[in-house]
């Protein structure tokens, strides 16, 4: 049964008893010191939400990280955080299939996925940088990777211009690629070098008893800003276009455990990977001020790690991160995306 959760004054260890991944040491570290849930105040009353099953995985070691959905062909891609796979479902089959399979261009990991307005699949590896993929022929396009050692780069978003962004989740940096960096990538072998973009750790609050390890990050359809959630510490950050960043002031609540993000006009949605918890904000025109409209907690959720609404449905991956993955050992059920109603 869902339930609309209510702040708690308790906290639980996030346990990492299964290694299994190539993570770098200091964001392990990070992730270990987090705790579950924070003081908040009540969020206001909602409809009954409602979960059922979207979409089911082919692998039965997908543990999916990320969902992408392709506005031209209504296809939904869903990354694996274990191998680096990518299955692609698409419209009237419940069943996903195998688009790029494991290893594909010798990626072992995938974290943020994103169609970007020209059709192209854009594929984070945490451990290097992000590929592009032509959705028709699956050819990769190009290649940016990070030069500094052990990167984590974790999430992205597309402005309507065509410029991507990137969070790095070891380092407080957001990484850019410019419509014109990418055309001169494709055009000199399709490789290039990640660039930062901004720095948000001059930003982050002094009272933050966590390293700052970014993961989210939405653009603001009118281009005026970027937001990137600072997964332990529940602090949301504003960065403008010219790179200057400050805290969004947080009403109701904070966003412990935010993981994936979805912006649109004024409304944010929030998936809390550890707390198995969706959240909805009211965000100012400025992006200066959130105001937290409703929380959703349900065990069914099962460590949601990314979300995105098509149609009247809200798609969230169902990651089973600790079930013998990198939040702890059990065994998974079937992997799947599941459709949320009523958040």
């Amino acid at each position: 049964m869902t339930t609309i959760e209510l702040p708690s004054e308790g906290t639980r260890m996030f346990r990492l008893t299964r290694l299994r991944f190539a993570a770098p040491a200091a964001l392990l570290l990070t992730l270990a010191a987090c705790s579950n849930d924070t003081d908040a105040a009540p969020a206001a009353t909602s409809p009954a939400t409602h979960i059922s099953t979207a979409y089911e995985l082919p692998d039965a070691q997908a543990y999916p990280e990320s969902i992408a959905a392709d506005a031209r062909s209504g296809a939904i891609y869903v990354s694996s955080f274990l191998d680096g796979a990518v299955y692609r479902a698409t419209p009237g089959t419940q069943q996903a299939e195998v688009f790029l399979p494991a290893g594909t261009d010798g990626r072992q990991t995938a974290n943020g996925v994103k169609v970007d307005a020209a059709g192209r699949l854009w594929v984070i590896d945490h451990t290097h940088g992000v590929a592009v993929y032509d959705t028709g022929t699956r050819a990769l396009i190009a290649r940016f990777d990070v030069r500094e050692a052990q990167p984590f780069v974790n999430d992205l978003a597309i402005t309507a211009d065509g410029t991507v962004y990137l969070t790095d989740s070891v380092r407080p940096v957001i990484y850019r690629i410019t419509p014109q960096q990418f055309d001169d990538a494709v055009a000199h072998g399709g490789r290039a070098d990640l660039s930062a973009f901004s720095d948000l750790g001059s930003a982050k609050d002094a009272a933050a008893q966590n390293p700052m390890t970014l993961n989210g990050l939405v653009a603001d359809p009118a281009g005026r800003y970027l937001l990137a959630v600072d997964m332990p510490n529940g602090a949301l950050y504003r960065v403008a276009p010219n790179g200057q960043t400050s805290e969004v002031s947080l009403h109701g609540g904070t966003m412990v455990d935010g993981d994936g993000l979805e912006l649109r006009g004024d409304t944010l949605w929030v998936v809390h990977n550890k707390s198995d918890a969706i959240s909805r904000w009211r965000i100012t025109d400025d992006g200066a001020n959130a105001e937290l409209q409703q929380r959703v907690t349900d065990p069914a959720l099962d460590i949601p790690t990314s979300i995105v609404h098509v149609g009247d449905h809200a798609l969230v991956s169902i990651s089973q991160f600790d079930k013998n993955g990198p939040y702890g050992a059990g065994t998974p059920g079937p992997f799947t995306v599941a459709a949320v109603d009523g958040i």
